[in-house]
């Protein structure tokens, strides 16, 4: 199930007060509105009374141009202007390149309960900084209890019921190069229509749980090098107990997919046996899955050799059919 995480503009503030430099000009109610949506709007013509194909509940961004028509206004027409952005439900107001703002401007913001913040940045840099930031809180988020490893720069996503042994691998993985992103739960974020990142919770960052041994802090034991802080889920490797009864995939040619957030991840199956080195079939799985991306398919070319082979054969034995000395 998907996780929603409340957008405020108390929350926007806080988390680009000092990345943005931005400085509220009204006060701001704790929590604030939540947002609706990350698109970010610049009024224009709303200001001067067009309200058609506006969409409300979005931040609105008043550059140059939209303060320059404020301030040739007088004061009455100063509080229509944004009586009529309160009737866009807009959450807030920002005001970029440090302009000043008209007192008869803040007033009516405030009775209409607008928040008024300014940045000194430029009106197009500033938008594009907003969006950045709103896009990723928006984006569709899940947790999944599963260890995440960078192996070869892939991302391999370990599953499988509790106690199978997926922060063993993890663990092994590290002391073999590879970088741990998280163990135990993995948060999950859709940042585009096919890319799932994961990262760690932030009160399990980088540790690992060894049964019997306790918890591992991962950065502390291998360095920096053993850790990354996110990484594109791109293949999930599902570990399960040997079963004898189950057949396994043995040639590679029958893909398998889960979905996470909307988007199908290559999904591998791998049986566990006593002396099984999961470790270096991890390490193959990456490399095989970059293969792929470069073209080159192991399975389809071996069947490809082997569709080959047998129609070389039917030809020769057709031949000699009719050939008996």
């Amino acid at each position: 199930m998907t996780i929603k995480i409340p957008v405020t503009v108390r929350g926007v503030f806080e988390a680009l007060r000092e990345p943005l430099g931005l400085e509220p000009l009204t006060e701001l109610p704790d929590p604030g509105p939540e947002l609706e949506a990350p698109d970010v709007h610049r009024p224009g013509m709303a200001l001067m009374g067009y309200m058609e194909n506006f969409q409300p509940g979005r931040l609105q961004v008043l550059g140059e141009s939209e303060m320059s028509y404020l301030r040739g206004l007088d004061k009455e027409s100063q509080v229509e202007a944004f009586r009529r952005l309160k009737e866009l439900r807009a959450p807030a107001l920002f005001v970029t390149r440090g302009q000043s703002v008209p007192e008869t401007a803040l007033g009516a913001a405030a009775d209409h309960g607008l928040s008024v913040l300014r940045t000194p940045m430029t009106t197009d840099d500033f938008i594009r900084a907003l969006g950045d930031h709103l896009n990723e809180q928006f984006a569709p988020r899940d947790e999944v209890h599963a260890s995440l490893v960078d192996v070869y720069g892939v991302g391999l996503l370990f599953t499988g019921q509790s106690g199978i042994g997926k922060s063993e691998c993890a663990l092994d993985l590290v002391e073999r190069g590879h970088r741990l992103v998280a163990d135990d739960i993995v948060e999950l974020r859709r940042v585009a229509d096919d890319v799932v990142i994961g990262t760690f919770r932030e009160v399990l960052q980088h540790s690992i749980e060894i049964r019997g041994v306790g918890v591992i802090d991962v950065q502390a034991v291998f360095g920096i090098r053993g850790i990354r802080m996110q990484k594109r889920i791109e293949v999930e490797v599902n570990l399960q107990r040997w079963d004898n009864d189950a057949e396994y995939e043995r040639m590679g040619l029958d893909r398998k997919y889960v979905d996470y957030l909307g988007v199908s991840i290559p999904r591998i199956e791998v049986p566990i046996v006593p002396g099984k080195n999961i470790t270096v079939i991890a390490e193959v799985i990456a490399l095989d899955f970059m293969l792929k991306i470069y073209g080159i398919d192991a399975a389809q070319d071996l069947n490809k050799r082997i569709m080959k082979t047998l129609r070389s054969g039917d030809e020769l034995r057709g031949y000699l059919r009719h050939d008996n000395e």
